[in-house]
């Protein structure tokens, strides 16, 4: 069913008591949101998860400049609550935003005021095991708000309640699959992709009918018997291989295809399961109509280091060899920045480069991009083994971001982080809803490069010479999310110093910082309202970023205290 169909022309937040716990005191005009709307979204609004389904994470507003923005300063915040990691961007449908917590709650804020309008709170089962107590937001369509859960639900919200309108139960929880990523729409299908492959679970993609949540369609990310595949992975293995999906796809309309990163295989050790492993550590192309894989690139086989690629490559189109190549750009957590070719027919490896040293690869295959690898550094059964990048990669989940003013791709990098991983001599018995990961975790540590003085880094890439032009390095890990505007800055957290930052997008300068209450791994986002441009982010420091923290304390024999606690941050202009 189509948008226009699902919505009216618009309509007034009702004032109202009620289980979404409505606010008396706000009162907003609301406005639905169309396919129309979501292919071509204005400049004022940030409709989804990075903003556009090219995934630049760019927001064209350009009142804050490299001259004023020592003039930012909060406008409002908003405590939600709620500890563990915020991850979600505010998303912000003229004049509404909606913003998503640990612990399955959306809250609906009147973006220019920060007043509440209303919160929905999902009642979990309490035998949930949560490894990742995150949600990464919400889509919109028509008069809806949609959620991905993380035991396994995609639900639709009333946009103007709060009320439930759908609740589908896509998976069982006690499997180990869960969701924490933020649903994609197009074509009038919400598409989700499973988490859980450390729980040994077959990753799959899924997409719902947004009119009804009734399956639309199904694409496991591991092949079975009698698909293109299957022979990469042996005996059972496909079974309980893994292959999740953490992130949010991309779209291409014009070629009707979304782009998937997937994860990793289990167990963790290679060994375990000889073979590619098709289609762990890759990027799918799936047709949205159907769910049919149109093409994919692996970007390293039979992964042994939990190096899942599951960021989505941004679409990104390039010059190479006299031709403007349409590309995917991906900077992995393997620690090259690959940049490929879509097409209708598949996808094409163009080139690939480190950005932050990497002591695994020990060439790439010029034609395919196949690496080969130094198997001194590959972990193994029964085996304790060393690499850098770390498991956490030279970049994480974290999403980067492209200027198309600069033309530059921005990544929030980890460089120098090493880690030993020690192998069991076998798996443990699978046992659904059960770790499955066939490694030692008490002796898993973490490492810095010897003679290293710092870790993190903003990195800026040039897209039309695929050359890095500046480095901002930061003493300690990054963890934050991109955001790029017009007005020629980057944003992000991601310190554990709780600073918000912002740069010069041309020449890397640093600009201005905010300290908030905790550190931050939420997406910024970027609206206007009345003529006035907001930034707005989401602090709430945990999941993997404490967990890192954790591991760096217990090499270095420091303890460090990153204050937890979630809180919608907005700022513009003081004048």
């Amino acid at each position: 069913m189509s948008a226009k169909k699902l919505a009216s022309l618009g309509f007034v937040i009702l004032v109202a008591l009620g289980p979404a716990m409505l606010n008396a005191q706000s009162t907003v005009s609301y406005t639905s949101v169309t396919e129309q709307r979501l292919l071509n979204p204005e400049p004022q609004n940030w409709l989804m998860y990075r903003g556009s389904f090219n995934g630049w994470g760019y927001s064209p507003l350009d009142q804050v400049t490299p001259a004023n923005v020592k003039k930012l300063v909060p406008v409002w915040t908003f405590s939600t609550g709620v500890n563990e990691g915020h991850q979600s961007p505010p998303i912000v449908n003229n004049g509404v935003m909606f913003v998503t917590t640990p612990q399955q709650q959306v809250i609906a804020l009147n973006a220019k005021t920060g007043d509440l309008i209303w919160r929905y709170k999902k009642d979990l089962p309490e035998d949930l095991l949560q490894l990742h107590p995150t949600n990464r937001g919400v889509a919109l369509l028509g008069d809806r708000v949609y959620m991905a859960t993380v035991d396994a639900h995609v639900i639709a919200l009333d946009a103007r309640t709060g009320a439930v309108v759908w609740d589908t139960t896509v998976e069982d929880y006690k499997k180990g699959y869960y969701f924490t990523l933020a649903p994609l729409i197009a074509k009038g299908k919400v598409m989700v992709g499973t988490s859980g492959g450390e729980l040994g679970i077959r990753g799959y993609i899924a997409a719902l009918d947004a009119a009804d949540g009734k399956p639309a369609w199904k694409t496991y990310t591991i092949p079975g018997p009698g698909e293109p595949g299957h022979d990469t992975w042996p005996g059972e293995t496909w079974k309980t291989g893994g292959v999740s999906v953490w992130l949010t796809a991309h779209y291409d309309p014009d070629l009707n295809l979304s782009f998937w990163g997937t994860g990793n295989a289990a167990p963790w050790m290679g060994d375990m399961r000889p073979g590619d492993n098709l289609y762990s550590s890759s990027v799918l192309a799936l047709d949205v109509d159907t769910g049919k894989i149109r093409g994919y690139h692996q970007y390293h086989w039979n992964d042994s280091w939990d190096w899942d690629e599951v960021s989505t490559p941004l679409l990104i189109d390039f010059p190479k060899d006299g031709r403007t190549v349409k590309g995917l750009v991906h900077p992995g957590r393997n620690g090259y920045l690959w940049r490929l070719e879509r097409r209708a027919d598949g996808i094409k490896f163009v080139d690939a480069r480190p950005f932050v040293t990497q002591e695994v690869f020990t060439k790439l295959d010029p034609v395919t991009g196949r690496p080969s690898y130094n198997e001194e550094r590959k972990p193994r059964a029964g085996a304790s083994v060393t690499f850098c990048p770390g498991l956490w990669g030279g970049k994480d989940w974290t999403p980067a971001s492209y200027n198309p003013k600069t033309k530059y791709l921005y990544i929030p990098a980890n460089e120098n982080l090493c880690s030993t991983l020690v192998g069991q001599a076998k798996p443990d018995p699978y046992e659904p809803g059960k770790l499955y990961l066939g490694i030692d975790r008490p002796k898993t540590t973490m490492s810095w490069r010897q003679g290293a003085s710092h870790i993190g880094e903003l990195q800026a890439w040039d897209m039309t010479t695929g050359q890095r032009v500046w480095t901002h390095k930061f003493p300690f890990q990054n963890w934050g999310p991109i955001l790029t505007t017009g007005g020629g800055l980057v944003f992000l957290g991601g310190t554990n110093d709780r600073n918000f930052w912002a740069f010069d997008a041309k020449t890397g300068a640093e600009l201005w910082k905010f300290k908030t209450n905790s550190g931050i791994t939420g997406v910024p986002s970027s609206f206007a309202i009345d003529g006035v441009q907001y930034i707005a982010v989401q602090s709430g420091w945990g999941v993997d970023a404490q967990r890192m923290q954790a591991r760096l304390d217990t090499f270095r024999g420091t303890k460090t205290e990153v204050p937890q606690g979630g809180v919608i941050w907005v700022f513009a202009l003081k004048d």
